[in-house]
């Protein structure tokens, strides 16, 4: 096996010397080497043979020449000066005195060697220099092409170089990571394993005009199939590179991951659709104003959804296209927007097709470093059917208005006669119970004789004639709670409850009756109807825990909902809820006569009062466990 170049030391040698550089030392350094080797040759050219022998400079062009390998073309020619010198003075004794004793001779001698030293070291110094040169180029070259391999290899976007008929060169790390695949498992496939079936005719057309010379490269939009089965789409640009005789060489690939691109580009499309359908159902249209040319351009197919015949309209066309009753207000707003800023935002009437419609318009201006309208962008709504159905509210709320005040005028007329026909009912009713009460009483009284029984009829015709006289006197509060306006003020509840049970304590002092108020319940009512609501709840807690042994009554306040409402509870005999629908209606009782005393009108007084006042009555209950009855007031807007 023959060796490698450069395996043996002659070779190494020979690769030193071609690769030395003299500069690689001072000169000086050189200089004395120099000195060092012409002063060696001309020691042994005086040791090894007599100068008379002949071939004095051969020995010192020796040394000159390897003065210039080392030293370079300067230091080679010291090295000849020097060894002239030794030649002429230091070869034959005596020392130190000219050895060529014809002029003429010594200088053709002396003349023809320095040419010949001239030459050879003159080639040396630029064999040495061209072999520099030679060595730098290469590791340019080198360089150059590493930096190649690694700007192809480490490149973002993905390439590849392949042959005519597909078979791969090289591929970079992108273009790998793209198809998720590796340089093994990709060289060992075709390029279209890697297309997406419906993108190979194309791209294969695309290359066969290559081939034929049509064009020089291409570049087209195609999807590639991952490994793991997913979708990509890419960017391809196909560059053809021929040879030196015009002959299809190989290809180069570039790949860019247009994935999101496309995806956006989709989004962009989907949203731009629903836009368009949106402005469709909504009438909606958008426009550009350009200031210099003074006109309006509708965008997308706006002029469609309008109606109106041109995309492009100027802006004195747009006014003729405005309702002559429109017209000086939409001109007022539209220079106030452009010269002094203001918002642009009108609704007018507009001609289209003959018909007038009625438009909403919006608008915001782009201005330039001095301030001066260059662009608007505005759109436009046809509200034509809003504006309709406006006016149709318009009108059916002018009616409703009219039948409002009819319906209010005839209820107050027939309030006024109700009112009128309950006093009178009340007045013509208490004359003939009064005769009834006293023809009674004066038959008992001038009839003494008569039997108990007859007596007892009396007495009962007697009750029932002021018990009627009760029911009409409540059926006239009962009205009267109805009437009037509400004259709201600071009310204190707790001193009109302390009251009342204070009265009530004092008409039964046999009762032990446990009753309290938390002061500082304030409220804004009316004072009269605050009297009579607490007189009727008061009075009903009092009256029905009257065969209660301990009998308990509270008047307090809570929180529900984030409204105040106000509590009487008592521990007294209770109702069952099931029965409460009846409660509050008038002369409805869930109690026996014989139990309690009563008209059933109390609760109907208190709902009335508590509703004028804009709250909610309610009650809690069950036999044998008292009441609760809660109440609100709404306070004054």
């Amino acid at each position: 096996m023959s060796a490698e170049p450069g395996s043996s030391p002659l070779g190494r040698l020979g690769t030193r010397l071609t690769a030395w550089d003299p500069r690689r030392h001072p000169w000086w350094l050189r200089a004395l080497v120099a000195v060092a080797l012409t002063a060696l040759a001309t020691w042994l050219r005086v040791v090894l043979a007599p100068a008379e022998s002949g071939g004095r400079f051969v020995t010192l062009t020796l040394a000159a020449a390897i003065c210039a390998l080392y030293g370079g073309f300067r230091i080679g020619m010291l090295s000849t000066l020097l060894g002239m010198l030794a030649v002429n003075f230091l070869l034959v004794q005596p020392y130190f005195s000219f050895a060529i004793g014809d002029p003429k001779e010594a200088f053709w001698l002396n003349f023809w060697h320095l040419l010949t030293q001239l030459v050879v070291v003159g080639a040396i110094a630029l064999m040495q220099r061209r072999t520099r040169e030679l060595r730098a180029s290469v590791e340019q070259a080198q360089r150059s092409h590493q930096q190649m391999l690694d700007t192809f290899e480490n490149r973002a976007t993905g390439m590849a170089h392949t042959h005519m008929d597909g078979r791969w060169i090289r591929i970079n790390r992108a273009y790998r990571e793209l198809l998720g695949y590796t340089h093994e498992e990709i060289i060992a496939r075709h390029w279209r394993d890697f297309t997406h079936p419906d993108d190979v005719a194309g791209d294969f057309s695309q290359m066969q005009r290559l081939a034929r010379g049509e064009i020089g490269h291409y570049t087209i939009e195609k999807r590639y199939l991952h490994k793991d089965g997913h979708t990509i789409w890419v960017l391809l640009s196909i560059t053809l590179i021929r040879d030196a005789s015009q002959t299809p060489d190989y290809l180069i690939a570039v790949v860019q991951d247009i994935t999101e691109r496309k995806a956006i580009e989709e989004a962009l499309r989907t949203n731009e659709r629903l836009l368009s359908q949106a402005q469709e159902l909504a009438l909606m249209a958008s426009w550009r104003y350009d200031a210099l040319k003074r006109e309006f351009t509708t965008l997308g197919n706006a002029n469609v959804i309008l109606g109106v015949p041109r995309a492009v309209f100027t802006d004195l066309d747009m006014v003729a296209m405005t309702h002559p009753d429109d017209r000086q207000r939409m001109q007022q707003a539209w220079a106030a927007a452009f010269r002094r800023g203001d918002a642009y935002d009108i609704e007018y009437q507009i001609g289209i097709n003959g018909e007038w419609h009625w438009v909403s318009v919006r608008a915001e201006f782009e201005r330039d470093a001095r301030g001066r309208v260059t662009h608007g962008l505005g759109t436009v709504v046809d509200i034509t059917a809003h504006k309709r159905a406006e006016q149709q509210i318009q009108q059916l709320n002018a009616s409703l208005e009219e039948r409002i005040r009819e319906r209010t005028q005839a209820l107050k007329a027939a309030y006024d006669e109700l009112e009128s026909y309950s006093y009178a009912v009340a007045h013509d009713l208490r004359s003939p119970l009064r005769i009834i009460n006293g023809f009674a009483q004066a038959l008992e009284e001038d009839n003494p004789s008569l039997a108990p029984e007859s007596h007892r009829h009396l007495e009962r015709i007697r009750d029932a004639s002021k018990k009627m006289g009760e029911l009409i006197d409540g059926l006239l509060k009962l009205s009267q709670m109805a009437r009037g306006e509400l004259q709201r003020s600071p009310v204190d509840l707790s001193a009109i409850a302390t009251r009342q049970l204070r009265e009530l304590a004092a008409t039964s002092p046999e009762r032990a009756v446990d009753w309290s108020v938390q002061p500082g319940l304030v409220a804004m009512a009316d004072g009269p109807l605050i009297e009579a609501l607490l007189q009727n709840l008061l009075h009903n807690a009092w009256k029905y825990s009257a065969q209660t042994p301990r009998a308990r009554i509270r008047f307090t306040a809570q929180e529900r909902d984030g409204q105040r409402e106000f509590v009487v509870a008592d521990n007294g005999a209770g109702f069952d809820m099931a029965r409460a629908a009846k409660l509050f209606q008038p002369f409805q009782r869930l109690h026996m006569p014989h139990e309690f005393a009563g008209l059933g009108i109390g609760l109907a007084t208190a709902r009335r009062i508590v509703l004028r006042h804009g709250g909610e009555l309610r009650a809690e209950s069950a036999p044998g466990e008292g009441a609760r009855f809660y109440f609100t007031l709404q306070p004054q807007a």
